[in-house]
């Protein structure tokens, strides 16, 4: 079995993370890095005495906002898991002190922090909208819990990922309604229908015909409950032939989704399909690294199904809860 966990990133956007840590109340608090050199994590921590608006005012006062160049934001509660919307309120008003930052990731949240069916999140177009020079946005959260997307124009993004538990249609079938001219890489995890992934195949109709990023490199259709579906989408999708990487990776694939990939267009001009953590069977994984090398098939050994022989075999998404 490959263990794929939600875990906080030691680099993002490039850039080593950094901690802002709450004061140490002694004249001796480590000094800053440079504004430009990290990847600035905010958060609440373990200081239950200080809440998130005291903490982006002191990033804003000791930080010279101007050079920062990415920024995650951590837990931002402290008993409580409180709404995302005022942290976002945050962001939005004070954009224009961030004319640098060109990578963002909301709710760098962990399961020991908060299970990622619990982040209460909201609709994140207003970020986008306030920086349009944004190229790398990482979002964490589910739809039941007020994760949304408008459609938008950015010209700047290169790089759009969610990682979620349950990603809702109307959030996807927003992401192909956006009009993202840059973008490389999109990952789109969607996560089981207990938890609100409700979207379907058609809402990937317009990524999959390949005109609407024309940039696209990268394709993550991952974590899903119809992963067989979605391969057998791939196999025929134009969108694949201007990829170097692919992803089908956290989900409920099987011999069914794997066959079809076998039948379906080559895929050896990829670098990379990863299928971690599927349901694959040895033979049928073994077809699959032949027929695409030299493209690296990222497989690892097959999840187990949970179910009595007599029943439908029980499959998960690696990532729902």
């Amino acid at each position: 079995m490959t263990p794929i966990h939600i875990e906080h990133p030691d680099r993002f956007h490039g850039l080593p993370v950094h901690f802002l840590a709450p004061p140490s109340g002694t004249d001796t608090s480590p000094a800053l890095p440079d504004a430009d050199a990290v990847a600035w994590l905010l958060g609440c921590g373990y200081d239950e005495q200080t809440d998130f608006a005291a903490v982006w005012r002191r990033f804003l006062d000791t930080v010279d906002t101007t050079r920062v160049r990415a920024l995650l934001i951590g837990p931002w509660w402290h008993r409580d898991y409180t709404p995302f919307a005022p942290v976002m309120e945050l962001i939005v008003a004070d954009a224009d002190r961030f004319p640098a930052l060109r990578g963002l990731f909301l709710a760098d949240v962990v399961g020991e922090e908060c299970e990622v069916s619990w982040l209460r999140m909201c609709d994140i177009t207003p970020v986008l909208e306030a920086l349009p020079l944004l190229e790398e946005c990482t979002v964490r959260g589910c739809g039941q819990e007020g994760l949304a997307l408008r459609p938008v124009r950015h010209t700047a993004l290169k790089t759009l990922r969610f990682e979620s538990g349950g990603l809702p249609g109307d959030l996807v079938r927003a992401v192909t309604a956006s009009e993202l001219p840059a973008l490389e890489r999109l990952d789109l995890w969607f996560g089981s229908s207990w938890y609100g992934g409700d979207a379907t195949l058609a809402d990937l109709g317009p990524v999959l015909s390949g005109g609407t990023f024309p940039r696209l490199r990268h394709l993550g259709l991952q974590n899903s409950e119809i992963q067989d579906e979605i391969a057998a989408a791939v196999a025929a999708a134009p969108v694949v032939a201007q990829l170097e990487t692919l992803a089908l990776s956290m989900g409920t694939l099987s011999d069914t989704g794997g066959e079809a990939l076998l039948n379906g267009q080559p895929l050896n001009h990829l670098s990379t399909l990863d299928l971690r953590h599927h349901y694959l069977t040895g033979p049928v994984l073994e077809r699959i690294r032949a027929a695409c090398a030299p493209a690296v098939v990222e497989g690892g050994e097959a999840e187990e199904d949970y179910a009595d022989p007599d029943e439908e075999p029980e499959r998960y998404v690696a990532v729902s809860e």
